[in-house]
């Protein structure tokens, strides 16, 4: 177990030296000048020189990596060019929002959906298998951003229940910040709903199948037992590096659903930060989504001997 753990230790590393590698190559690749950015067009060349020296852009594209990298160790990625904040900070306030909507609703499809998921391979070839595996591809099919909206104008414009617009953060007012989240989280919730129920009923079915199943049929156990006791440990294996992607995919690619639901989220900040050219926000985003997405599939790797015991052999 303990050699399992030091080998995935040890392929994250040059994993995440890699992919700083990438995202600094990427900003490098983009056209355009950050000095003549920040002092605007009328600037003289003089004033363009020094802030290319005070930006270590003076310096060949190795040393200036050396240099980045070496201030992202001790936790400083610059400053904005647009507002002119600390990068860093203002990128934690920002992730916070994406982190709470995206971990409460893959939290909550996966509480739904492995049980149904089960039950529906139970059920295998029956009316409910059939109901449950096209309730699932209905909500798999179903995108995002259209889901996000018919649930503003329902429950947000129709009735009235919950805000529309705007968000209020959980330190000056809980329980209104938790009003902004919930039409977000019941979007993702039944988006991933149906991923996630596909992935545990065809694992289910494949355990199932499997002869210490039919032994543990054979001694008399009750089929409540046989399913939740003997086939759900082996089936949800498979599930839950599923559920580690859908949650890495996410904390990257949840831009669309904040512009809609006009959350201050780390996606939208990305895409804000791209259309106004603020190199030092967008290298910032793209560095601490890989990072995340690489440490939540070690973190998935890590815990799989708890599912898999095949794993620590």
């Amino acid at each position: 177990m303990l050699r399992f753990i030091l080998q995935k230790l040890g392929m994250a590393i040059p994993t995440l030296l890699l992919i700083s590698v990438m995202v600094f190559a990427m900003i490098r690749l983009i056209p355009g000048d950050p000095a003549l950015l920040m002092l605007g067009d009328m600037a003289d060349p003089q004033s363009l020189a020094d802030m290319r020296r005070d930006l270590g852009l003076d310096h060949s594209v190795v040393t200036q990596f050396l240099i980045w990298f070496k201030a992202v160790l001790s936790g400083d990625l610059g400053f904005s060019i647009s507002t002119k904040q600390a990068v860093l900070p203002l990128i934690l306030e920002r992730f916070s929002v994406s982190a709470i909507i995206v971990l409460v609703a893959v939290f909550l499809a996966t509480l739904i959906a492995v049980p149904v998921g089960l039950v529906a391979a139970w059920k295998q070839n029956s009316a409910l298998d059939l109901g449950l595996v096209t309730t699932a591809t209905l909500l798999l099919s179903i995108p995002s951003f259209w889901l996000g909206l018919l649930l503003l104008h329902a429950f947000g414009i129709k009735l009235g229940w919950l805000p529309v617009v705007g968000y209020v953060s959980f330190a000056q007012a809980p329980w209104q910040a938790m009003s902004f989240l919930v039409l977000p989280v019941i979007t993702l919730t039944l988006v991933e709903l149906g991923a996630i129920t596909r992935m545990a009923r065809a694992s289910t079915i494949e355990v199932l199948r499997l002869e210490y199943i039919a032994h543990a049929r054979a001694k008399g156990l009750s089929e409540r037992t046989v399913l939740w006791r003997h086939a759900l440990p082996n089936a949800f294996a498979p599930t839950w590096t599923l559920v580690g992607l859908i949650l890495g995919n996410l904390l990257g690619g949840i831009a669309v659903l904040e512009t809609v639901f006009t959350l201050p989220g780390i996606g939208r900040l990305m895409v804000d930060a791209i259309f106004a050219r603020d190199y030092p926000v967008l290298q910032g985003c793209l560095l601490l989504i890989t990072f995340i997405y690489v440490l939540v599939n070690l973190c998935v790797d890590l815990l799989y001997p708890l599912f898999d015991p095949r794993v620590k052999l």
